[in-house]
């Protein structure tokens, strides 16, 4: 990435709590010199969403036709990009050769335009929670921009308690419930000798457990050459957990997936997270102490 490429900000599901945060994103991009095409209108938020179908739908297409845009980040998640899937032309999206950004939600459109097309994307920033923020994370934006300098990224975890690993294959996941809500439709890629990763929210962790077991059962995981677990948090146990917390349920996993489980991954809804391309040939190394994900073959903004 030699100049600062032109980003676009598109609303694929929900809508900020609250717009005024939208001009502190821009100067911050500005800032660092990309040129910033909101296609996001406060005017057209509809219910909990961005704007309606059709108008997500259009700024998606509009970001695709934009030659002056080479990265498309979305402006925060929620829920809303499962509805316009059978809507998307990924074969446009793909042929457009920009760069798509997004977690959370953002996994439906990941999963479903490798599996239609094999273009990789980016697990990585929200505009509103990211560059909006009163205090952006210099953590999360700068190894945003990292991977997106290319040609390789690179992710060191100190964590201990790990299996040691040392595996190759392509790296793909994100937020646990999305994946899972696409198993059995068209919009769910097979892939073979894969390094998985995977975080959520607000799961118990016998939810957590209940959809891994579900990806086992319905072959995914015995696919698989690992799994590496980001963040879990923002769930409550209760008194009929007796005992039963993530730690017990990690020790279950581990028990009894038909691969490695890994945990440590500064990935999911924290300040502090990494950014993973999507699709990208991988490598993990890992010990009782640390783990490093080597990623490439991905695109970057240099390449169009």
């Amino acid at each position: 990435m030699t100049t600062p490429p032109g980003i676009a900000i598109i609303a694929f599901a929900g809508r900020p709590a609250d717009d005024s945060v939208i001009p502190r994103g821009i100067a911050l991009l500005e800032r660092r010199g990309c040129v910033v095409h909101n296609y996001y209108d406060p005017a057209q938020a509809f219910q909990r969403f961005g704007a309606s179908d059709d108008g997500r739908l259009a700024q998606l297409e509009a970001a695709v036709a934009d030659p002056d845009v080479q990265v498309v980040v979305a402006l925060r998640g929620q829920y809303g990009v499962t509805r316009l899937l059978p809507r998307i032309d990924f074969d446009a999206v793909a042929a457009s050769g920009k760069i798509f950004v997004g977690f959370s939600d953002m996994t439906a459109f990941h999963m479903a335009l490798y599996k239609k097309t094999g273009a990789l994307s980016y697990a990585g920033p929200m505009f509103v929670g990211d560059f909006c923020a009163a205090e952006p994370v210099d953590f999360t934006l700068d190894n945003f921009w990292r991977c997106l300098a290319g040609p390789t990224h690179a992710i060191t975890e100190i964590a201990a308690g790990n299996p040691s690993v040392n595996v190759a294959g392509k790296i793909w996941g994100g937020n646990l419930a999305m994946l899972v809500s696409l198993l059995g439709t068209d919009y769910f890629p097979q892939i073979d000798g894969g390094i998985l990763f995977l975080e959520d929210i607000g799961e118990h962790p016998y939810r957590v457990e209940r959809m891994l077991l579900q990806l086992m059962q319905a072959g995914v995981l015995g696919r698989q050459q690992a799994l590496v677990l980001g963040d879990f948090s923002g769930y409550r146990l209760g008194p009929a957990d007796r005992g039963y917390d993530f730690d017990g349920m990690l020790a279950y996993l581990r028990a009894t997936l038909p691969l490695p489980v890994l945990t440590g991954l500064q990935f999911g809804h924290i300040d502090k997270r990494v950014t993973i391309p999507f699709g990208a040939d991988a490598t993990l190394v890992a010990d009782s102490e640390r783990f490093r994900l080597t990623m490439s073959g991905y695109p970057t903004p240099g390449d169009a």
